[in-house]
C-alpha cells in the first residue's frame, strides 16, 4: 500500500554517497583521476546529489587524501545544478573545504555515546558542541549543510538505541540549520516495522520533506527498508553505486544499499527517480573493476547475466 501523499507517479530523490561513503573504507586507493571520471559518470546518470568526498586526516582515512584537489578538478567539470557534498568533521575539514570551493558540506553525530567515543573520540554532546561553529560558518559562507545521525536503529556496542536520544540529536541539527537530515542504519540491523516505528515518531516532531533515509544491506532488508519508509511517507534516501560501502567500527557491516537496486525498486513501481539505469550500471561497473571485487546488488548481477545472455 502506498502512502496517500506518495501515489504512483510520484518522486524521490536519491542522494548518491558512494564515492564518499562507499570508498572510504576500501583499502585499494582509487587514483584521483578515477573518482573524477566516477562522479562525471554519476552525473551523467541524472543524480543531482552526489557525496563526493571528505575533509578527515588522511593517515585515518587514506582514500580521502585528495579531497582537496579532488574538489577543486570537479569545479571545472560538474554541472553547477548538481550539488556535490563533503563530509567535514571539525572546523579544519570546514576551512579545507572551503578553500577547494565546496558548496554544500556534510556535519555529523550519532545516538550512541560509546560509537561516537570510538567513532570521533568525543560524547554525542561534545560532538555537537563541535558541529554547531563549523554549521554556522558553513552557512555564513553561503554553505548548505546537510546532517547525518548514525546508529539510529542499533548500535554495534550497546545495541538497540535511545529514540529520545535520537530526538535530541535531531533537534539539535534542525537548530543548527541543516536543510536535511541523514537518518542512518550504520550497522544495517534494522527491520521493516521497526523502520515504521521510528518514522511514524519522528514525523510528528520534524518536517518529512527534510528526512532522508540511509540504511545498509548487511543482512539482507535494506530494500525493504527502504520501501517501509516510503510508506511511511520518505522521499529521500542515500545510496551507493554497486553497493559499496561499510563501516569499520562495525564487525561484518556490509555497504550502503546499492544505488541501481533502489532505482529498479522504484521505477518498477512507476515512481520516477530521473535516474538512467543503463548509465548507472556504467559507472557502477567502473568502479567495481577499478576495485577488482563484484557487487552485492542482487539487480546488478541479474543485469550483467542478461547483457550476457544478450
Amino acid at each position: 500500500m502506498l502512502p496517500n501523499n506518495l501515489k504512483i507517479n510520484s518522486t524521490v530523490k536519491i542522494v548518491e554517497v558512494g564515492p564518499r561513503d562507499g570508498l572510504q573504507n576500501e583499502t585499494q586507493i582509487i587514483q584521483t583521476q578515477d573518482k573524477i571520471h566516477l562522479i562525471e559518470m554519476l552525473a551523467q546518470t541524472g543524480l543531482k546529489n552526489i557525496e563526493a568526498t571528505s575533509f578527515v586526516r588522511p593517515e585515518k582515512i587514506p582514500q580521502m587524501a585528495d579531497a582537496a584537489t579532488l574538489c577543486k578538478l570537479l569545479n571545472n567539470k560538474i554541472d553547477k545544478n548538481i550539488s556535490l557534498s563533503c563530509l567535514v568533521p571539525n572546523q579544519k575539514g570546514l576551512d579545507l573545504a572551503l578553500e577547494a570551493g565546496v558548496r554544500e558540506v556534510a556535519i555529523f553525530s550519532a545516538t550512541s555515546e560509546t560509537f561516537n567515543k570510538k567513532n570521533i573520540n568525543a560524547t554525542i554532546d561534545e560532538s555537537l558542541d563541535r558541529i554547531r561553529p563549523v554549521a554556522i560558518a558553513a552557512m555564513k559562507n553561503g554553505i548548505k549543510v546537510r546532517g547525518y545521525i548514525s546508529t539510529v536503529f542499533g548500535c554495534p556496542y550497546e545495541g538497540q538505541t535511545s529514540l529520545e536520544i535520537l530526538k535530541k540529536v535531531a533537534n539539535r541539527l534542525f537548530d543548527f540549520g541543516v536543510y536535511e537530515i541523514s537518518f542512518g542504519d550504520t550497522i544495517g540491523v534494522a527491520n521493516p516495522l521497526q523502520v515504521k516505528k521510528i518514522i511514524s515518531e519522528l514525523k510528528n516532531h520534524f518536517d518529512l520533506a527534510q528526512m532522508a533515509m540511509h540504511f545498509h544491506d548487511t543482512r539482507g532488508l535494506a530494500v525493504a527498508n527502504v520501501f517501509s519508509s516510503f510508506q511511511e511517507g520518505i522521499s529521500i534516501f542515500d545510496s551507493s553505486v554497486g553497493g559499496l560501502g561499510g563501516c569499520p567500527y562495525a564487525i561484518g557491516a556490509s555497504g550502503n544499499v546499492a544505488t541501481e537496486d533502489l532505482v529498479y525498486l522504484f521505477d518498477s513501481m512507476h515512481i520516477h527517480t530521473g535516474i538512467d539505469m543503463a548509465k548507472l550500471m556504467q559507472a557502477s561497473q567502473f568502479i567495481l573493476q577499478k576495485l577488482g571485487r563484484s557487487s552485492p546488488s542482487k539487480f546488478h548481477h541479474a543485469y550483467v547475466a542478461n547483457q550476457a545472455r544478450n
